[in-house]
């Protein structure tokens, strides 16, 4: 038996393929890729000054009523319930300064016509931010 020896070949990589391959891929990733530009916003933020005047909070008066007729402005008993011994209180506390802000509480059985004696004298005062309010606990 004769047996011949053929010549291998060497065996060829086909590139085509891979090539297409490659090409495709890199066209999908294009594609697929957002070039968005993300939107910037320049903000010029305050500087702190340190030599600022910082203002102090307005100072508030309060006329509370009891309900047996008793006056208190910032929490001081007056002698009596004339509107002249209010006047000269509120005049005292608030230093002729009628811009600060008046508030009138009364207890809930206090009569009408103290929360009204206080009111017009306030406004004769001339203040102008008034406000009202009840108070269910009686103070004494």
């Amino acid at each position: 038996m004769k047996l011949s020896l053929r010549v291998r070949t060497q065996p060829e990589v086909n590139l085509t393929s891979l090539i297409d391959v490659v090409l495709l891929l890199l066209i999908f990733f294009m594609v697929s890729t957002s070039f968005v530009k993300q939107s910037q916003i320049n903000i010029s933020l305050p500087q702190a000054d340190s030599s600022a005047i910082v203002e102090e909070p307005a100072e508030q008066i309060d006329i509370m009523i009891t309900a047996t007729g008793v006056y208190l402005v910032n929490g001081r008993e007056l002698i009596n319930n004339r509107p002249e011994t209010i006047r000269n209180a509120l005049q005292k506390v608030s230093a002729g300064d009628n811009r600060l802000p008046l508030t009138i509480s009364a207890d809930a059985n206090a009569k009408h016509q103290h929360v009204v004696t206080a009111m017009d004298v306030a406004g004769r005062l001339g203040f102008t931010h008034i406000s009202i309010a009840t108070v269910n606990d009686p103070v004494e």
